[in-house]
């Protein structure tokens, strides 16, 4: 995702959220990957969830021209919950990826959240990075 439309895709991704009365709280990510965090309804699973969120933005993407390639999500995601007291602190570490990502690859940041979440997986199982 080039950095002159990420904003824009977003801010469009917090309105599909919102649109399922979810509550979208940090939408924010880098050219490789995105962090969606969001008070969850449970009156949708959230494999339809994300399965929606990635068609209407794929189409919005794609629809708009704001790639110069045909734009395709990845097909794997990665899901965690929080508590309330968390909250603040996630919210900060997303709308803060570009700092976090000089730091750390996306690939380290997922396995960190693997491990430190005690999340068992299978190494052919993990996104192809």
């Amino acid at each position: 995702m080039h950095k002159s439309w990420r904003s824009e895709l977003f801010q469009y991704i917090a309105g599909i959220i919102n649109n399922r009365k979810h509550h979208s709280l940090a939408v924010n990510g880098v050219e490789n990957h995105i962090h969606i965090f969001f008070d969850y309804n449970c009156r949708e699973l959230i494999e339809d969830l994300v399965r929606e969120i990635k068609k209407a933005s794929n189409a919005y993407i794609n629809d708009k021209n704001l790639c110069n390639h045909k734009f395709e999500w990845q097909s794997g995601y990665g899901v965690f919950s929080h508590g309330y007291q968390e909250k603040g602190i996630i919210i900060d570490y997303i709308k803060n990826q570009e700092e976090h990502h000089r730091k750390k690859t996306f690939r380290q940041e997922y396995m960190d959240l693997l491990k430190l979440n005690e999340i068992d997986f299978k190494g052919e199982y993990v996104f192809d990075f």
